[in-house]
């Protein structure tokens, strides 16, 4: 996935540095690592929200990391009944890589990208590069014009999931 995310970022012109520290899979932990502030750190959640009794949708929730995840926001904006972390497993399957290491990019069709607003705020967004030794740091603007994301309000005071 890493040499995926190189390429695209290549391919697209994206103007990005690749920044080497220790491992580390936790917002807080490699913010501190890679010198950035918590509201630099695009934190990556894969969230389940069941549509009715047997639909179910997963969001990949990209939030500044100095917040969380509005479960109950990302319900009511999604018409679900219930809201969660996906499983571990299913999260990485959805993902394409381990837990801590996941991308503010999908490239799964089940997998809808949701950022809140207030990430692309920075001028540069700092996330693990499908690594927990690896990182990127990526223009916002380059983001957005690579990812064309859906934005909405999903996050939440407080800088747990």
């Amino acid at each position: 996935m890493y040499d995926k995310l190189i390429d695209l970022l290549d391919a697209e012109g994206a103007n990005y540095r690749v920044l080497d520290h220790a491992p580390e899979g936790r917002t807080d932990l490699v913010s501190e690592l890679r010198g950035n502030a918590l509201a630099q750190a695009a934190k990556c959640v894969v969230v389940m929200v069941k549509i009715g009794k047997r639909a179910r949708r997963h969001v990949l929730a990209v939030v500044p990391g100095d917040r969380r995840v509005d479960l109950a926001g990302l319900k009511h904006l999604l018409g679900g009944s219930y809201a969660a972390f996906a499983p571990q497993d299913v999260a990485e399957a959805l993902a394409g890589s381990a837990s801590g290491t996941i991308l503010p990019f999908t490239w799964h069709p089940d997998l809808e990208l949701i950022v809140d607003p207030a990430l692309v705020e920075q001028d540069e967004l700092y996330f693990n590069a499908a690594r927990l030794d690896r990182s990127i740091a990526l223009s916002a603007n380059d983001y957005v014009a690579i990812t064309r994301p859906r934005f909405e309000r999903i996050a939440e005071a407080g800088s747990t999931p």
